[in-house]
């Protein structure tokens, strides 16, 4: 069960409980409390205190910003494993918690933004978005066409990536938004799925992760829709790379990335 799943749950009952309680309890108690100095029943103090607080934390983590762990290396060198980010839930629209059900659109996804979605497999995933709906994708040679027009990308720098491998490093220009991708000089050209000429779908998006050569993305299994988009993500706001020496002391070290943290996301 997701944490989102078990919030929504704590809060309904909670908050039945302090219902219930005003409606068919509350009055009798207080009559006899006069005469016995009574209280409240622990389960119903317990209500009363979490109720709130529970109803603040669903509003905004269903309605204006949701935390995000980067759990792979798909989307460096934007992101990293580590990074914690943050996911505006308003950017596209007030969605219903759980079901995803949107109640009213705000924005559309762009070309370029960096979003959070639901996969088929129930995972949220994090990717870019390269093409809107309607748009013809096709990726061969390890180059975006989109339109039947070739994506600008600046010319390959050889950097080692933060796995400790070697990498080349591009600018990619989509619109207006510029950034930064990898792919692996070791890693010959992919027979995809759909990435050899790909028409988008109504209300759906292509998306790709930045480590182009190590993401599993829309060039595998298709587009996203957009009921399946939970938000797009904004900031950095603390990022710390663990690693785990598996060594006879077997411990684990924790390295903060101060130069990360409170940074945007683009």
């Amino acid at each position: 069960m997701k944490f989102e799943e078990i919030l929504v749950a704590v809060t309904l009952f909670t908050g039945i409980i302090w219902l219930l309680d005003n409606m068919f309890f509350a009055s009798t108690r207080q009559a006899k409390s006069k005469k016995n100095n009574l209280q409240d029943p622990i389960i119903v103090e317990y209500a009363k205190s979490f109720f709130p607080v529970l109803l603040i934390v669903l509003i905004l983590r269903s309605f204006i910003a949701e935390p995000f762990k980067i759990p792979s290396g798909s989307m460096q060198p934007t992101l990293l494993e580590g990074d914690h980010i943050l996911v505006n839930k308003f950017s596209y629209g007030v969605r219903v918690p759980i079901t995803g059900t949107k109640l009213f659109a705000v924005n559309k996804p762009k070309r370029g933004d960096v979003i959070v979605f639901r996969h088929v497999d129930h995972k949220d995933l994090i990717k870019r978005v390269v093409g809107l709906p309607g748009e013809r994708i096709t990726y061969r040679d390890k180059n975006l066409y989109i339109n039947g027009t070739q994506v600008v990308l600046s010319e390959k720098e050889l950097v080692k990536n933060n796995d400790g491998t070697v990498a080349y490093k591009q600018t990619e220009h989509l619109g207006e938004i510029k950034h930064n991708i990898f792919t692996k000089p070791t890693r010959g050209v992919e027979q995809l799925p759909y990435a050899a000429d790909f028409l988008i779908p109504e209300n759906s998006y292509f998306v790709m992760g930045d480590n182009r050569d190590n993401s599993l993305d829309s060039r595998y299994w298709g587009a996203v829709n957009d009921t399946a988009i939970i938000g797009r993500a904004v900031a950095i706001w603390w990022s710390w790379d663990i690693m785990y020496w598996s060594d006879f002391l077997h411990f684990w070290e924790f390295n903060i990335r101060w130069d990360r943290a409170f940074t945007a996301i683009k």
